[in-house]
């Protein structure tokens, strides 16, 4: 009977019993001004418009008397003297575990049509990063499903990544075979400012009924506003950070960070901030760091997050890029070139790293990985030569071997939508390639739970150098010693008349 009467409950607790008011005055371009209410950055506000229709918006700026607003859609029928009502609270987000398999808007509410969401309570979207000193070590491996990610640029859990490439160039697709075969207790996708035709062809072909058991989605279409853009980037961390509270692995996708900086720089720009670094406003280089530091683990769970970066231009020393490439473990590049040859996933190993890699593999597995990176590292440096027909066999081991690789190393590297590779299986072929053993343990998730840790293998060696120095030592003091003998048997067959002693009884 209790649970029955705890919702009502719980709106009665949260129902602001004085609200403040307001009234609009202006409408410029996404920015609404109104002469009051008294309200805080961040507040949620109703915008009451002329045709009935209550319009959600969110305080973003003041000037004097003057509140700013922002709407989370079309401003269309809103005019001069609309009421304007404060919530008294800032966004939060519906979260619980009957989320799964549900698809939601920056406010959190259903977007699927499947009726009301069942959720156990709210998270603020905004919030910090956890502690430093809270979080968890990142020593255990996840799983994505794809080979060349699995077997050259190994993943903990709870580490964050950038997968960077221009448009066209396979960043979707990556993600969704990452979120089909990743061994994460739960997926949650963030789809910011993608086309509309993608949303639907992202969660029922590539993401499918099995995946979409173990996910939840959260939608901001290109089409919609600026702020709705920009929160939905929060309203996926906060979900995903409900999952994390709850001691479970999760794997947050986030298509995509640019975009997310986009809608900031529209909104920065409506505000009035000056424009920096190719546009965008300052507050794009406060949010974004703030924004990505939120995912990793805590003291409960962990949030492996990987988030795709639009390259402008293909360039990818432009301001997004180079900050977001700053701010993360790692960086996944996808070329154009290995696209346009029909290399899937067209991922460029020698410009993407994993920073955490070794802190997750195997020593053995290690030097795998070394051994088919140089070959391919060889391969590249030799590409015109060996092409043009220009090298001779024989010239140089190793480039020889790198020749004779190329094809397994390709096949290695490449792999269809539809597959999905093991992470047993993925150490077998790497094994394969590069002639090193790797036994079956290092395919465990806590195989770097079993190695020694840098300071421990410093102290170790420092403790073998002090030995090595010591036997050394007595070495040298025992040759010391054996030249003070010498010398000393000298003197006395000096004194015995120039005969040795030894020789004297032959």
């Amino acid at each position: 009977m209790e649970d029955f009467f705890e919702k009502y409950i719980n709106t009665v607790k949260e129902t602001e019993t004085i609200l403040y008011t307001g009234s609009v005055t202006a409408v410029k371009g996404l920015m609404i001004e109104c002469n009051g209410p008294y309200s805080k950055i961040g507040e949620m506000c109703t915008v009451k418009n002329s045709d009935g229709q209550d319009i959600i918006a969110e305080v973003v700026g003041f000037s004097d008397k003057t509140v700013r607003l922002m709407a989370y859609g079309e401003t269309k029928g809103i005019q001069a003297g609309c009421e304007v009502v404060a919530s008294g609270k800032v966004l939060q987000v519906p979260v619980g575990n009957k989320m799964l398999g549900r698809v939601i808007d920056a406010l959190g509410r259903p977007y699927d049509n499947k009726g009301p969401l069942e959720n156990t309570g709210y998270y603020p979207i905004l919030a910090s990063a956890p502690d430093p000193y809270t979080r968890k070590e990142i020593d255990r491996r996840i799983v994505t499903g794809v080979r060349a990610i699995d077997a050259l640029l190994a993943c903990g859990k709870g580490q964050r990544l950038g997968i960077f490439a221009g448009s066209g160039v396979g960043k979707s697709t990556l993600m969704s075979m990452i979120a089909r075969n990743t061994n994460a207790d739960i997926n949650v996708i963030g789809l910011i400012g993608e086309r509309g035709r993608e949303v639907m062809d992202f969660i029922n072909r590539d993401l499918g009924e099995e995946g979409m058991k173990r996910s939840v989605v959260v939608v901001a279409t290109g089409d919609q506003s600026s702020i709705c853009r920009m929160r939905a980037a929060y309203t996926t961390t906060a979900i995903a950070e409900y999952f994390r509270d709850q001691g479970k692995d999760v794997m947050l996708m986030m298509d995509s960070v640019t975009r997310f900086c986009h809608a900031q720089r529209e909104i920065g720009t409506a505000t009035g901030e000056p424009p920096t670094q190719s546009g965008y406003p300052a507050s794009v280089w406060d949010m974004l760091p703030k924004l990505l530091e939120r995912s990793g683990t805590n003291s409960k769970g962990s949030i492996t997050a990987f988030y795709t970066v639009l390259v402008d231009g293909d360039d990818l020393n432009e301001p997004v890029s180079d900050k977001v490439r700053g701010t993360l473990d790692g960086h996944i590049v996808l070329s154009r070139k290995l696209a346009q040859e029909r290399h899937y996933p067209a991922i460029d190993i020698m410009a993407s790293i994993s920073r955490l890699w070794h802190r997750v593999t195997g020593p053995k597995t290690q030097e795998a990985v070394d051994k088919v990176s140089r070959l391919i590292a060889l391969y590249e440096e030799n590409k015109d030569s060996i092409t043009l027909g220009m090298y001779e066999k024989g010239s140089n081991a190793e480039i020889d071997e790198a020749i004779e690789k190329h094809a397994a190393i390709e096949a290695l590297l490449t792999q269809k939508e539809t597959d999905h590779c093991t992470l047993e299986n993925t150490l077998k072929i790497l094994s394969a390639v590069s002639g090193i053993e790797i036994p079956e343990e290092e395919s465990e998730e806590e195989t770097a739970i079993k190695t020694k840790s840098t300071v421990e293998i410093i102290r170790e060696n420092k403790m073998d150098d002090v030995a090595t120095e010591n036997a050394q030592s007595a070495d040298d003091s025992t040759e010391a010693g054996t030249e003070n003998a010498m010398a000393d048997a000298a003197k006395a067959i000096n004194l015995l008349g120039g005969v040795s002693p030894q020789t004297s009884n032959l």
